[in-house]
This record gives C-alpha cells, sequence and structure tokens, in this order.
C-alpha cells in the first residue's frame, strides 16, 4: 500500500513553488485551487524529500485546464466591469467583488459525544472562520462525562447545550430549536473547516431564495496511515468540484436514480434554512449514529427537502477537511455501518408510499451494482481494495435491511423516558400518495442573454420547469442550453455557471482558440522541468548473472567498470555454474567484482542470490551479454529520487543485425527486447485497468536493463523472484515480469526510461534462436498460470483463451496473404511453447520444491565486512 500521502493545497493565484519537508512521505495529493475556489486533486510524486513546482504545474495543466478555463470564464463573465473580452490572457487577474453586507446570522451547530481531542481541533478550526454574522452552538449529545463542558467553558463566544437523549437526530433536532441564525450549518467534531466554508454556504442562499440546503466538499483532512489512505480509494466523502443542483416539482415522484441520497453530500456539511424544518419536520430521531442503524439521518432528510419541492445545492467552494478513521477496525466499521441507506431506503418507502416501487428497485440496483459486482471484481483480479472492507459492507446492507423497524421503536421508548423534554419527530408526509405527473409536457421558456453586458437573474420564468438560454456576443449568437429551473428563478450566477458549463470553448471563440487559451495557460503557470537526480550518496549494485560465457562477461564488466559517477558502485557477478571454472578467471580481472555462487540452476536463483549479497539500496540487474554506455547507471537510478519508485527499466537495443536469426529476433513481439524510445510509468490504476485482460507487465521491460529498491525484496507483498520462473527452468521465462506484477500490485510505480540504454547482443543462429523462442512462449503462460495461482487474477482466462490464439492466427494469415515474411515455422513453434507451459511450469515446481527456495535473510555475520566497506566509502563521498 502507498501511504503516507501529504495532503496539501496549491493555490494558483500565488506563484508555484516546491514543497519541501516531504522525508517520509510516498506521494503528494493536492487540492487545486483559483482564488480559494476548488478546481480538483492531483497526485504528485515526491523527488528527494520535495515536491517540485515543476511536477505541480505539469499535472495541472495536463489534468485540469479545461476546468481552469471555465472557471476564468465564469468569472470574467461575471464581473463585467473589469472584464472587456473573454480572452483567458485577460481574465487572470479579474477579481470578483465581495458583498459582505446584509449576510444572514448562520448558527453553526457541532454535535459531539466524549470526542474532546477532536473537538478541540475542531473550535479551533472554527474560530478562524471569515464570517461577520456567526453563532456557534455545540451540542453535548448523552455525554459519560464533562469533558466537553469544560472545554467549551473556555470559548466564552461559543454556546454549550446539551441532549440528554441518545443519538445524533436528537442532538441535530436540538440545535434546530437552539438555532437563533436564519441558516442552520451543521458540521462534526472531526473536522477542521476552511475559513471561507461558512461564507460559501451563504452566499448560495442568499443568492438564490428558494434554496433550502446545501451541502459541501469534504476533503482529507490526512492521510497518514493505510485506513486513511484506503478510505480515500473507497471514494471518501467528496462529491466532486462541480457545483450540482437538485430540485423536483412538490407533487412530483422523484426520479428512482435520486433517491440515492449520499450523492448530494454528507451530514458533517449541511446546510439549512431554519424555517425548512416547520415545513418538512425534523430529522428522524429512529436513524444515524447513537441508534441501531448507525447511519443515513442526513440522507433522509435530503432525500425529503428534494421531495417537498425545494432545491439542494452541492457548492464546492464550501470545503471542510475530514479525519479519517486511522485505524483498520474503525475503518471497517464505519463501512460495515454504511448499509444503514437500506434502513433510510425502508423509512423513505414507509413515509412516501408513491415511491416504494421507487425505493424498491434501487435498493435492488445498488445491492447488485455497488455491493455484488465489487464483489465478484474482488475474486476476478487483486485489488488493493480489501475484499474483507466489501463483505463487511454487503453485510452491513443486508442488516440495513432490517433495523429501521428496530431503531423506530427504540425511538419511542427514549419519547416515553424522556417526557420532561418536548420531543420532536419527523413530519412523514403521506399526502399526494400515488401521484405520478409528466413534465415532459410542460412549454419551455425561451431567454436570450447578451454576455457582452452585465447578466442578470432570469426572473419571469416561474411558470415553467425548463429554459432555453441563447447566448449572444455582441448581438452575435454563440450556441444555447437548456437549464431544469423547476418554476424557480434562476441566479444571475447559475446562470453565468450553466452558460459556461454547457458552451465551454465556444465562449473562447469569440476572441481566441482553444489552442490560444491553453496556450495562455501554458504560459502562466508550465515551468522547465529539470531532470531530478538520485543523491550520490545512495549506493548501487549491480548484479550480473553468467553461465558459461566468459568472453561476453569481459566485455560486459568492461563497459561497467568504465560508468562516470561519484557514487559507490559495487559489482556482483554470480556464477551460475561453478563447477566449470571458466568464471573466476574473468572476475579476478576485475578488482573489487564481488563473486557469488549459486550451483543451483536458473535465472531467478541466479539474481536473487546477487540481490541477497548486495549492499546497495539500488540493485541493477542486467545480462552477461549486454555492453553499456559510460553514462547509463545514472540515467537508469536518476527516477528513484521519487518515493513512490521501486522499479525502472531502461531500452534495450541490438548491438548487431548482422544475422537472420538477429533480425528475426527483432521483428517477435513489440520488437525484441526494446520498449521504445517514450518515457512512461506504470502504477496500480494501470495495473487494474482493464477488467478481463491480463496485465502486460511484458511491456514494462526486462531484467537485462532494470533496477530495483533492495527493500522491495523484503517487502510481503513482493519479496524475491519467483524461482519457478525464467530462464534455466523448464518454465522458460517469466521472472522479472512477475516481480513487476506484484510491484503494481502493492501499490507502487514503475518507470521505463528510454535513455538508460544497453546494447544486447542477439542470438547468432537459427537453433539458439529457436530455442529462445519456445522458451518465451512457455514463459509466458507460466507468467499468466503464476498470476492466476499465486494471485488469483483470472483475467489471464481470457487473454489465454481469446487473445492470445486470435494473435497467432493474425500472424499467420498475414503470412499467408504476403504481408509480413515472418517464418510461419517459428509461430508454429511459439504455439507449440504455449501449449507447453502448464507442464513445464510444473516440473518447475517440483524442481524448487526438491532444490528449494533462497533464503531472505541472510546471516548479518555473511555481509558485515562489506557493509563496513561500503559504508566507509559512503563516509568519505559525503566529507568530499
Amino acid at each position: 500500500m502507498l501511504y503516507p500521502i501529504k495532503v496539501v493545497d496549491v493555490e494558483l493565484s500565488l506563484p508555484l513553488q516546491d514543497i519541501e519537508g516531504l522525508d517520509g512521505y510516498m506521494q503528494v495529493q493536492a487540492l487545486v485551487r483559483w482564488h480559494s475556489s476548488p478546481i480538483g486533486y492531483i497526485k504528485a510524486p515526491i523527488t528527494n524529500g520535495k515536491c517540485l513546482a515543476t511536477s505541480l504545474s505539469k499535472l495541472i495543466l495536463e489534468e485540469h485546464s479545461e476546468t481552469i478555463i471555465n472557471r476564468l470564464l465564469e468569472n470574467g463573465l461575471a464581473v463585467q466591469s473589469t472584464a472587456k473580452s473573454l480572452k483567458i490572457e485577460d481574465l487572470f487577474d479579474v477579481s470578483t467583488s465581495e458583498n459582505r453586507e446584509n449576510l444572514p446570522l448562520v448558527t453553526v451547530a457541532v454535535c459531539t459525544r466524549d470526542r474532546t481531542s477532536d473537538l478541540a481541533l475542531c473550535l479551533a478550526g472554527l474560530k478562524q472562520l471569515d464570517y461577520p454574522n456567526l453563532d456557534i452552538l455545540i451540542v453535548d449529545n448523552a455525554p459519560s462525562n464533562d469533558a466537553t463542558k469544560k472545554l467549551v467553558e473556555n470559548y466564552p463566544d461559543i454556546r454549550y447545550v446539551c441532549e440528554p437523549r441518545p443519538g445524533l437526530d436528537w442532538a441535530r433536532n436540538r440545535a434546530i430549536i437552539e438555532a437563533k441564525g436564519e441558516i442552520l450549518a451543521y458540521t462534526d467534531d472531526d473536522v477542521v473547516v476552511d475559513s471561507g466554508w461558512v461564507k460559501a454556504l451563504a452566499k448560495v442562499f442568499v443568492e438564490n431564495s428558494k434554496v433550502m440546503a446545501v451541502t459541501g466538499l469534504v476533503v482529507p483532512l490526512e492521510l497518514e496511515t493505510e485506513a486513511q489512505v484506503l478510505f480515500e480509494m473507497y471514494g471518501g466523502f467528496g462529491k466532486g468540484f462541480e457545483r450540482k443542483w437538485y430540485r423536483v416539482s412538490k407533487g412530483y415522484k422523484m426520479p428512482w436514480q435520486l433517491l440515492g441520497a449520499g450523492q448530494f453530500g454528507t451530514g458533517a456539511n449541511m446546510a439549512y434554512r431554519r424555517c425548512v424544518f416547520d415545513e418538512i419536520g425534523y430529522f428522524d430521531p429512529a436513524l444515524d449514529v447513537g441508534t441501531v442503524t448507525n447511519g443515513a439521518g442526513d440522507l433522509e432528510m435530503f432525500f425529503r427537502v428534494i421531495k417537498e419541492g425545494h432545491a439542494l445545492v452541492y457548492e464546492p467552494n464550501a470545503i471542510i477537511r475530514h479525519r479519517h478513521r486511522r485505524d483498520y477496525e474503525s475503518l471497517r466499521k464505519q463501512i460495515t455501518n454504511n448499509g444503514s441507506l437500506y434502513a433510510y431506503f425502508f423509512c423513505g418507502a414507509l413515509s412516501y408510499l408513491d415511491q416504494i416501487f421507487s425505493f424498491t428497485w434501487i435498493s435492488i440496483w445498488w445491492m447488485c451494482y455497488w455491493n455484488i459486482r465489487r464483489l465478484l471484481i474482488s475474486f476476478v483480479f487483486p485489488s488493493l481494495f480489501p475484499r474483507d472492507l466489501i463483505v463487511a459492507e454487503l453485510w452491513g446492507s443486508l442488516k440495513g435491511l432490517t433495523l429501521y423497524p428496530k431503531a423506530r421503536k427504540n425511538a419511542a421508548k427514549i419519547i416515553r423516558e424522556y417526557r420532561d423534554i418536548p420531543s420532536i419527530k419527523p413530519k412523514n408526509n403521506f399526502s399526494n400518495l400515488w401521484t405520478q405527473k409528466s413534465q415532459r409536457q410542460d412549454p419551455i421558456a425561451v431567454r436570450t442573454v447578451e454576455l457582452s453586458e452585465p447578466i442578470e437573474p432570469l426572473t419571469d420564468i416561474t411558470d415553467y420547469s425548463r429554459v432555453r438560454v441563447f447566448a449572444t456576443w455582441k448581438k452575435s449568437p454563440i450556441g444555447s442550453c437548456d437549464i431544469s429551473n423547476q418554476r424557480q428563478v434562476i441566479s444571475a450566477n447559475r446562470l453565468i455557471e450553466e452558460i459556461v458549463k454547457q458552451l465551454n470553448f465556444k465562449l473562447i471563440k469569440i476572441d481566441e482558440s482553444k489552442n490560444q487559451a491553453l496556450a495562455a495557460l501554458n504560459k502562466r503557470w508550465k515551468l522547465i522541468a529539470q531532470s531530478a537526480q538520485l543523491p550520490v550518496n545512495i549506493p548501487v549494485s549491480i548484479v550480473v548473472a553468467t553461465l558459461d560465457r566468459p568472453d561476453d562477461l569481459r566485455k560486459c564488466l568492461q563497459s561497467l567498470a568504465a560508468q562516470k559517477t561519484q557514487r559507490v558502485v559495487e559489482i556482483v557477478v554470480v556464477d551460475n555454474n561453478p563447477d566449470s571454472g571458466l568464471t573466476p578467471a574473468v572476475v579476478a580481472e576485475f578488482p573489487g567484482v564481488v563473486l557469488v555462487n549459486e550451483k543451483r540452476r536458473g535465472l531467478a536463483y541466479a539474481r536473487n542470490a546477487g540481490f541477497l549479497a548486495c549492499m546497495g539500496d539500488i540493485a541493477i540487474a542486467t545480462d552477461d551479454d549486454v555492453t553499456v554506455p559510460h553514462d547509463w547507471l545514472e540515467k537508469l537510478v536518476a527516477p528513484f529520487a521519487r518515493e513512490d519508485v521501486m522499479v525502472v527499466t531502461g531500452n534495450t537495443l541490438p548491438i548487431e543485425l548482422e544475422t537472420r536469426s538477429q533480425r528475426l529476433f527483432e521483428e517477435y513481439g513489440d520488437g525484441g527486447l526494446g520498449r521504445g524510445f517514450e518515457e512512461r510509468e506504470a502504477d496500480n490504476n494501470w495495473f487494474t485497468r482493464d477488467w478481463f485482460r491480463a496485465v502486460p507487465t511484458w511491456k514494462l521491460g526486462a531484467t537485462a536493463n532494470a533496477a530495483f529498491r533492495t527493500s522491495i525484496f523484503r517487502h510481503p507483498e513482493i519479496g524475491l523472484m519467483n524461482e519457478a520462473l525464467g530462464p534455466g527452468m523448464p518454465s522458460g521465462v517469466g521472472e522479472d515480469i512477475y516481480v513487476f506484477y506484484k510491484v503494481l500490485k502493492a501499490g507502487y510505480t514503475i518507470v521505463y526510461e528510454p535513455t538508460a540504454q544497453v546494447w544486447h547482443k542477439h542470438r547468432r543462429d537459427m537453433k539458439a534462436l529457436r530455442r529462445q523462442l519456445y522458451g518465451y512462449s512457455k514463459g509466458i503462460i507460466s507468467y499468466n498460470l503464476t498470476t492466476l495461482l499465486c494471485d488469483g487474477d483470472l483475467r489471464i482466462l481470457p487473454t489465454l483463451i481469446i487473445d492470445m490464439p486470435m494473435w497467432h492466427l493474425q500472424r499467420i494469415y498475414y503470412i499467408l496473404r504476403g504481408w509480413n515474411d515472418y517464418p510461419i515455422g517459428l509461430i508454429l513453434l511459439e504455439i507449440a511453447g504455449n501449449f507447453a507451459g502448464p507442464w513445464s511450469l510444473w516440473q518447475s515446481y517440483r524442481r524448487v520444491k526438491r532444490e528449494g527456495r533462497s533464503n531472505l535473510n541472510v546471516p548479518v555475520s555473511q555481509r558485515q565486512n562489506k557493509a563496513i566497506q561500503v559504508e566507509s566509502k559512503i563516509s568519505e563521498l559525503v566529507v568530499k
């Protein structure tokens, strides 16, 4: 698992700078903002303990250019006095004016129970709110002690009230009674609010008088533990960075897609007009934390607001930061409690009988799509998201179907126990039962908006459910957009937002092209990247496995000894046939080269022996039949400056193409051993992107030219090379690409660096080529079967049953048509190798069982002298 991840904000209105002090972090998750308005996330690498501004600018421009342009256009249309054109370059410095007059009183309610450490952090954030008309209320729900009360006493301007009835919705209802403001905003005790949170909520209410509920963006406060990273991977609380409007005219059925009210927001970040509760009722005390349902009180209220004909807006500018559960058991419990969704479905169907079939349908659909589908996929291929959490949520959902009736009985019991306290019940609306109306026949209003003039709200449209707006610029038509207004006024801000969202780059064409707009963004934010270098105090070991090829080995060692580098470099030669006596004489010609004997035949055995013997933090694997340029090593290890990179591969080019067999090998597969001249990388997203095809790790390179962070060999999910795979074993090849597979599966990154090239001597005769291709063909089957047997990855089945036969047939067809002159005999040989793969893999495992696996825990005493030598060299280098 790739963690911890540093959570930061990046403000685009300020110069981009390196983010430093990131030692120990694997990655940065940056919330990109423009004048505090959120644009989206980027995940950036950490290089030598810092996140470079060049990396930030590159990722921001790649992933969010269109969103930035939309925000600039919205700003430009909103402020016509300073925006004389819609050229992007002219809109960078356009600033919006803030109206701080006539802002309503907002009561912020924090419902808490026995979590004073979290609450202290929450209160510190609330004190930093940038809002002039604020009332902060702490509702202490059935406390077991007076710690919360004592904490709040330290804040004279914050009110405290105790709600003795246990249950979060009882606390929320008490906040409704105690609230002084016409707007009531709720948040939780485990959050830190953004300074502009209340202002963003209030702005929506002020500009849209018919809006009764607003929810906001929830981002993680930290991603320090595996549980926190898993929760974000699961989806977190965020609902995106686009403002969304939800409303259904009163008396109309809600579409079943809207009944999954989690899409509207979360109770940790929601606000209401105080008056709406007098109309639709208070929170249902049979739901949410403190009851057997353990959730969904917020979802049921979102549903009720919309069902009763009111507007709910998701406003991403209203930001809070949530501290996710830090330990795995708490996360598991939280995800299990997500099954409370089904308690809400039961409640909604019971309260609104006209929606009973819709609730039944979404219950079935969600169970199949979210719970069962994800569980089945977890059996198809391994994922970073643990299956037991998926099972926990499925179990919670099944339980949730039965909990609401019990919770209602418990709520009734609480009402009887607390007779001295006024009871607040939700208003279950049974009016308009079975009413079904269609809006398809409603007329559509048509309006024209001149964008070069100040944009005004559309107020004369309350007889219509939809409006078609034709946009013009200086009387010239640009395009049209449809807005669902549900018989309500459309504010100027919403009108601008919809026009920009739907017309998008058509607006830019007024003054410039799309390319010109993107060029303006690049001019402002694109920084010239500097090549990262791995610090020279990090030692590197080069492991060369050899088998009775002394002449080739000598040339290889000569090129390795000529490397231009300032770092400590150790060369380890592993003799895979020490009985022949051919290798020691060659190694003796190169002082300082370490010779390791590995009698067990097989390239994986030999490489593992080298990895266990080497002392470098980085271990490079190469073959004895390659030679390398003088700058190869530094180019290959440079990407390890990033903490998330565990493997780097380089390009492997032919040193000669003199014989037919050498030329034919270059036509094999993707082009011999080379993987092209463009840098690329793979991570867990690449690993999981295809649900029905095997992971093509063979496209990432090979260990004729690959470097590994040696820590992976002791990683519980990665380890050493699988010794049942690879040359020298009946299975053929695959030991390297299976390591790649495990690295990606564990959540890390592999970089292909084409400038780190080596020269490979291909087989010169056809017999050797046929033997090599036969081994490759067995190996690819062995690799795929290993991912099935060891990792439960079922994606190999379509690959083996469909893709591979079709690939062979296509090549044969091309040959028969005269489009390719590759020998058909070699294709038949490859097919034979594929069929031999399963038997060969079994034979390999039998051999490994006889000969044993390599011992990862090599005694320290066997490497102590060498460790002292390496540390001494590093110390000397640091002093210099």
